[in-house]
């Protein structure tokens, strides 16, 4: 259905509000439009490119710092994080992800970007891995994005641990699950 550009600019505005993740390409296979007029309705609109706007989102919900691994050490971007509850994640797929023959994602980045994930949500100067239960319930392709959405399910003081929950989705749509056993140091358990 043809929209006009008035209609189609009230909609790419909703859109980019509900999910400003979404990418430029995306936006233009939705609005069944070219990528330059996506860009052109985004400059007459002030909305900024994506990289700008997650660069926003994270500034905003960025308010605890990560303490159990340095924010080089994560395997994607941490978006949002709030210690011992929640934390978002995202990471592009690009080629030196992916193999050669069929630009599917080796498991083993997706399995990262949600332990360090994992990890980086524990309020502690040491959170390890002490077991985890994953499942990659579809493939991820070169180009798509990954976003990983991890929180906190229990808080075992007595044993030191603590169990978080991953999900990961691109598009919506599940790609990956996981629940990390996650170990604290004796400094976690008595805060």
């Amino acid at each position: 259905m043809k929209r006009t550009k008035k209609e189609r600019q009230a909609l790419l505005n909703t859109t980019i509000k509900e999910n400003p993740f979404v990418t430029d390409e995306e936006l233009a296979e939705k609005f069944m439009v070219s990528v330059q007029t996506i860009r052109l309705d985004r400059l007459e609109l002030s909305i900024p490119e994506l990289r700008e706007r997650i660069k926003n989102v994270a500034e905003k919900n960025f308010d605890d710092e990560v303490r159990a691994l340095p924010i080089e050490e994560i395997i994607g971007e941490i978006i949002d994080i709030e210690l011992d509850k929640t934390a978002i994640s995202i990471l592009d797929i690009k080629e030196e992800h992916v193999f050669r023959r069929n630009q599917i994602a080796r498991g083993h980045h997706l399995f990262a970007q949600a332990n360090s994930l994992a990890v980086a949500l524990i309020n502690d100067e040491l959170a390890l891995t002490a077991k985890a239960n994953i499942q990659f319930t579809r493939s991820v392709k070169q180009n798509e994005r990954v976003i990983a959405k991890a929180r906190v399910v229990k808080i075992d003081t007595e044993k030191g641990r603590t169990i978080v929950e991953v999900t990961s989705f691109v598009n919506n749509e599940l790609v990956f699950k996981g629940e990390f056993d996650m170990f604290r140091s004796e400094a976690g358990r008595r805060s």
